[in-house]
């Protein structure tokens, strides 16, 4: 966690708003003493979902991987009848 004074924060705030945006948490001290914590909102620290994240939640039939029918992959395939 970064750690700045009051004056240094006054200075440089939309720098340090820059950070927090990123996740950074910055503490604000006056006389050595902490006053006060920016941190970014909930929803800024939301990660993206994971590969895989769905695993185990979704189940396929079985024929979902057989062969496509010769006449609909011919369609895929940017072929005409």
């Amino acid at each position: 966690m970064t750690s700045v004074s009051v004056h240094e924060a006054k200075t440089h705030f939309s720098r340090l708003l820059r950070e927090i945006a990123k996740g950074a948490e910055i503490e604000i001290t006056n006389r050595n003493r902490v006053v006060a914590r920016i941190v970014p909102p909930a929803s800024a620290k939301k990660k993206p979902p994971l590969l895989g994240a769905l695993k185990g939640k979704i189940k396929l039939d079985d024929s979902f991987f057989d062969p496509l029918p010769e006449d609909e992959l011919a369609l895929w395939n940017g072929e005409d009848d």
